[in-house]
């Protein structure tokens, strides 16, 4: 199952070692960055409703199920739930009135003529702050909700489980402007002492089951502890995902995990240590060291090219048990982009505008900050970065053309990545791997719903679901750009140069968020943040 070492001192030790890592890393997750200042409670300005009935006129839609769109139709809504959905009409011609759903006293009905309308977008992995400090929470929620952002998987509750399950509670109430959250928790957090039994593996599961945690994130740990921690989730019906680290992925890869249970990978490490073929470690260089940033990032960006190619049958064999395994991976490709286009990131649209001095002081090159790996990144890591890119993205069209789950996750706050503007960047390089415009969103939405257990409520735009939905000025299908809150540049009829798209309205149970108003809430809160870091 897990990699089996043939001298039982060397075997002892690398368990040893394991437990080691696994712990030094979910220290540095959990010290790196002091939460910033919770979210605020919503203002009677921000979000109109939930209506008693709320109906939704003439929008072309899209209902993330891989349906082709179509429009105008007319969509109720009951509170927070869609109650019906009716086409009433044709594209380029009047609609007519009869056989519209009817309007009663005091329905609200929003005229969306021309518009377009997605199910709410699923983030699998968005931490709420990252390792720069002082975020404040509303900032990451209403850039989440710009950009149609309505459910999140926060990964690991690293600001502290109370913290967090504070804004779980405080969202699902709707008390402030902010995505539904689904807290998992880092394995070993608030443990008493280090976890090296199965034992202590299942009490701390069961604690963090009681203590409000719906899934757990895991770094690495002993096999033994691994096997019993992900046994005991299951029992407990707690999700699973884990960052099969570097420093311990020799003794477990993605197939080990997931045949022990684990339900999701995030990234990508281990999946090529899964496909290995000449070797069982990566190929390091003598001089690498793992606490040198560059090096880690460098390095992994040659990883693919060591495993088994593509349409090969270690290739094959690793896809179709992962997909029998019904195991989902979130690859998180955003957050690596700038390894293959430092300039491009650093210099992005919306930097100017949106990103806060504390990230932006993060994201500078240090050998102290995870992810500020900048030390000396040339031509020759960028194009490593690319192939490996290449390979990556060739696996998981493959992965989701053999019936694979692939979701989307963006893991913002790192790597010049923002919160927001970091998901719509996945969605298109989903696109670049070979997904068409429908399966990007499919992924963005039910395909998230499905692997958090929540599919019957959120992921499509489904008579009896959530209103949880996206309405757009723009079609995405033509073009995802159109999804990004600083708009897509472009020239109009006029032969002048305008930024168009961007969400219209987020609406998250029922509840209807000015998209616009919050990104004017964002520039508000970086221009203030900006003005106090140049105050003496």
């Amino acid at each position: 199952m897990y990699r089996q070492l043939p001298y039982p001192a060397l075997a002892r030790f690398v368990r040893l070692f394991v437990l080691v890592v696994s712990l030094v890393l979910l220290t540095v997750a959990i010290a790196a960055a002091s939460p910033g200042e919770p979210a605020p409670t919503k203002l009677a300005t921000e979000g109109d409703g939930p209506y008693a009935r709320l109906i939704l006129r003439g929008v072309n839609l899209i209902n993330g199920e891989g349906a082709p769109m179509r429009g105008p139709v007319d969509i109720v809504i009951e509170q927070n739930r869609i109650t019906n959905i009716v086409s009433v009409g044709h594209p380029g011609v009047p609609i007519k009135e009869k056989g519209r759903p009817k309007a009663n006293a005091g329905d609200k009905e929003l005229d969306l003529t021309g518009h377009y309308i997605v199910p709410g977008f699923v983030d699998m992995h968005g931490h709420i702050g990252g390792s720069a400090d002082d975020i404040p929470a509303e900032y990451v929620f209403k850039l989440w909700m710009a950009h149609g952002i309505t459910t999140v998987r926060e990964p690991g509750s690293f600001n502290g489980l109370d913290w967090v399950l504070d804004h779980v509670n405080r969202s699902a109430k709707n008390e402030i402007v902010a995505p539904r959250i689904i807290p998992y928790l880092g394995f070993g957090m608030g443990a008493d002492e280090p976890i090296f039994t199965a034992k202590q593996a299942r009490a701390w599961v069961k604690r963090a089951r009681k203590d409000g945690a719906k899934g757990i994130k895991f770094f690495g740990a002993t096999p033994k502890v691994m096997t019993a921690a992900l046994d005991e989730a299951k029992k407990q019906g707690l999700g699973t995902m884990m960052h099969h680290a570097q420093l311990n992925v020799m003794s477990m890869n993605v197939l080990d995990s997931a045949r022990l249970g684990l339900t999701t990978m995030e990234h990508w490490y281990g999946l090529p240590e899964a496909l290995f073929e000449d070797q069982t470690i990566q190929n390091y260089p003598a001089s690498y060291n793992y606490n040198n940033e560059q090096d880690r990032f460098a390095e992994a960006g040659k990883l693919w090219k060591q495993a088994a190619p593509y349409g090969s049958q270690k290739w094959n064999v690793v896809r179709d048990e992962l997909i029998d395994l019904d195991f989902t991976i979130n690859p998180t490709m955003t957050i690596y982009q700038a390894s293959r286009d430092l300039m491009r990131e650093r210099n992005a649209d919306w930097h100017e505008e949106y990103t806060l001095p504390t990230l932006w002081d993060f994201f500078t090159p240090s050998r102290y900050a995870h992810g500020s790996y900048w030390f000396d990144w040339t031509t020759d890591e960028e194009i490593e970065w690319k192939e490996n890119y290449r390979i990556w993205m060739q696996f998981l069209n493959d992965y989701k053309n053999h019936g694979g789950r692939v979701t989307t996750g963006s893991d913002s706050g790192y790597i010049y990545k923002i919160y927001g503007f970091g998901f719509i960047s996945e969605l298109e390089l989903l696109r670049e791997a070979g997904f068409n415009p429908y399966e990007v969103i499919q992924a963005a939405t039910l395909n998230g719903a499905q692997a958090l257990g929540m599919d019957d409520q959120i992921g499509s735009i489904s008579i009896g679901k959530l209103a949880d939905m996206v309405v757009l000025t723009e079609n995405p299908l033509q073009n995802l750009k159109t999804l990004y809150g600083t708009g897509h540049y472009r020239l109009n009829d006029d032969n002048q140069p305008i930024r168009s798209g961007g969400v219209k309205y987020t609406i998250k149970d029922g509840i209807v968020y000015d998209a616009k108003q919050m990104l004017a809430d964002v520039r508000e809160i970086v221009k203030e943040a900006k003005l106090k870091d140049t105050q003496p």
